[in-house]
This record gives structure tokens, C-alpha cells and sequence, in this order.
């Protein structure tokens, strides 16, 4: 027997298609089932701005929605914005029963779509694989809780804990574990890197071999704007903005180098930490923030506790004491980590973990 579970499992893996396509925006999927248990209709919302999952389920539906069951992975807006509210929608499509994962931590929803719905006679259940549908909108959870992007911060070490040789460009990461860097990318609405990456890197900072739908946000983190206005980076604005994250005295003592950066098309903010500096990146829609390296910048998020995922790629080699170690030796408690996956990735290993050190 299908059960509740199972098709908001389903609707789940709809809402999952919207990864880096929805912000500001969360994932959201639906599947409606007609009142003999049949699946007549599916969707998920896939940018900012066009129709919600709902509609898109029970468009597919049509006249077989009336009387059916609506499963959807957030609670139905009951508010105008860019689109109408779906709980109309929902109304007019006679649907009998409404199944949702979560409630919209938006304030102008966050328990009234349940409350307009069942004003109309609709069953709701709420809660059914709740903690599936938060994780996959920890960052709109986040954005509306604290004003603030999910922060993810990945690296590469070796068996010794070391990040590169320090002052030389080091690659240890197999091509396995590239093409995953970059898809990690593809679905991230912002990565992060500090100077020194700069200097001894000078990274394009694209998502290659992924398609994106929306402009990828890349932030450098330089309190002294030491990044050369010749850097790589500033190639390829067709990707999207490039923002230089600086200190308020960078801008008034570093002789118009903020002035040769912006020439070449770069954003120039100052923030005051990087709690406000992650605060500012919400005016370009950065819901996800990816942070790359170097190992200072990661050291500076974890100490700030802004962290809230970690991708590790452990590589088998070893470098030794002139190596540079991970998160510039920060260390991070176990109990503080929830581990998601470990998967091979050509030569290395590939550890995801929840940090809950910051809930």
C-alpha cells in the first residue's frame, strides 16, 4: 500500500529538480493523487517568479484533482507576490486533502495557508517528512530565521590534514572530485574565497561542466584588496558579479585600489565582520554560500560559527610539515557535526556533515 510517506517522497525528489534555480525562492514539489489513490499530477516550481509546484501539479491533474489528495513539500502560499496565492488554486481545484512536509517560515504565510485551507473544508496534515523537506531548504530557513545564506564550507585535505604546500598552487583532488566541486557549484548561489587563494591561485571561479539558470555570485573576502585588478576572475562576468568583501580601512588606505577593481567590473563593499559582510550578500540573491578556501577564510567562518554544512575530500597523499593545514588548524568538535554521506570519488573520499554548533 502507498502511503503518505512514500508520495511525499516523491514530491520530494520533484522540489529536489529546483536546486540552483529557485532563489530567493524555496524548492518545492507536489503530487496530486484523485480520490481512488492514483497519481494524476506532479510539479515543482523552478524559478523565482513562475507558477508555484501546486499549480503545475494541478494543471496536470485537471478536472481528476477534484476530490484528490494534494502532497506538497511546503505549506501553499496565501499571499500575492510575484504569482497568486496557490491556496486559492488549491480551493478552486476541489482538492478534499492537503498533506504537507513544513510550514513557510515566511511571516506572511508561516500557519495561514493551513488555516484558509481548512476554513474551506480541506483536510490538512502537516509534518509528513518534515525534516527531509527543512533540510532541503536549510537555506531559505536560514535567509528567513537570520537573515543570513546557508554557508557551506568545502576543502580538499590530505591523509595529514594539510590543504597545499604553503605559498604554491597544490592539487591533490582526483577528477572525480573536481567534477563534483563544480556541481556543488552549479547548485550554490555564491562561492567564497580569500586573498591568499587569489594570489597564489588566481581561480576562474565558474561552474564548468554544469548548467546553471542563474548567475553564480562569487565573493572575495580581502581586508587589504590585494587581489591584482589582472586576476582571472575578472573574465568572466558573463558567469555573473564578482564581489570584493573589504575592510572599511582598505577603502580609505588603499590607494584607489578600489577604484582600478571596479574598472575591471567588480562590486567593492566593506563590512564590518563577516556575519554583516554575509548579511550584505543577500542583495544579490545568495541564498547558498559556498566557501572554497583558503584556509584563514574557513577559519574565520568556523570561529564565527556561521558554518552550517561541510564538504571534505580526503585525498591519499601525504604533504608534510610544510603543509598548510585544514581550516588553519580550527578544530571542530565531533559532537557538533552530523554526518550526511561518505562516497568514493576516483582516489579520494567524499564526507558531507550538518555542523550544529550555530542552531
Amino acid at each position: 500500500m502507498v502511503t503518505d510517506t512514500d508520495l511525499m517522497a516523491r514530491a520530494l525528489v520533484h522540489a529536489a529538480r529546483g536546486q540552483g534555480r529557485t532563489t530567493p525562492n524555496p524548492m518545492v514539489g507536489a503530487v496530486v493523487v484523485d480520490s481512488a489513490g492514483v497519481v494524476v499530477g506532479h510539479g515543482w516550481h523552478a524559478r523565482a517568479g513562475e507558477p508555484h509546484a501546486e499549480v503545475h501539479a494541478l494543471a496536470a491533474a485537471g478536472n481528476r484533482a477534484r476530490g484528490g489528495t494534494l502532497f506538497v513539500t511546503l505549506e501553499p502560499c496565501c499571499h500575492t507576490g510575484r504569482t497568486g496565492p496557490c491556496t486559492r488554486e488549491i480551493i478552486n481545484a476541489g482538492i478534499a486533502r492537503v498533506v504537507t512536509a513544513m510550514r513557510d517560515p515566511d511571516p506572511r504565510v508561516n500557519g495561514c495557508g493551513m488555516g484558509e485551507l481548512r476554513a474551506a473544508g480541506i483536510t490538512v496534515v502537516e509534518g509528513v517528512c518534515q525534516a527531509d523537506a527543512e533540510r532541503l531548504n536549510a537555506a531559505f530557513m536560514r535567509v528567513k530565521s537570520e537573515r543570513r545564506p546557508l554557508v557551506i564550507a568545502k576543502a580538499a585535505a590530505s591523509l595529514d590534514a594539510k590543504i597545499a604546500v604553503a605559498g604554491r598552487q597544490t592539487r591533490i583532488s582526483s577528477p572525480e572530485s573536481n567534477r563534483k566541486t563544480h556541481q556543488l557549484r552549479a547548485s550554490v548561489d555564491a562561492i567564497a574565497v580569500g586573498s591568499g587563494t587569489m594570489l597564489i591561485d588566481d581561480p576562474l571561479l565558474t561552474a564548468r561542466h554544469s548548467h546553471r539558470v542563474r548567475p553564480l555570485v562569487r565573493a572575495i573576502f580581502d581586508r587589504r584588496l590585494r587581489t591584482p585588478a589582472a586576476a582571472r576572475v575578472f573574465t568572466t562576468f558573463g558567469e555573473g558579479p564578482v564581489i570584493m568583501v573589504t575592510s572599511r580601512a582598505a577603502l580609505r588606505d588603499a590607494a584607489n585600489r578600489d577604484e582600478a577593481l571596479e574598472r575591471r567590473g567588480a562590486t567593492v563593499i566593506a563590512a564590518d565582520d563577516l556575519r554583516a559582510a554575509a548579511e550584505m550578500l543577500l542583495q544579490w540573491d545568495v541564498s547558498t554560500l559556498l566557501v572554497e578556501g583558503g584556509a584563514c577564510l574557513h577559519r574565520a567562518f568556523l570561529e564565527a560559527s556561521l558554518v552550517d554544512r561541510m564538504h571534505l575530500i580526503v585525498a591519499p597523499c601525504t604533504l608534510g610539515a610544510d603543509g598548510v593545514p585544514l581550516f588553519a588548524g580550527a578544530g571542530v568538535p565531533r559532537a557538533a557535526l552530523t554526518l550526511t554521506t561518505v562516497e568514493p570519488r576516483g582516489s579520494d573520499i567524499w564526507i558531507e556533515a550538518d555542523v550544529h554548533r550555530n542552531h
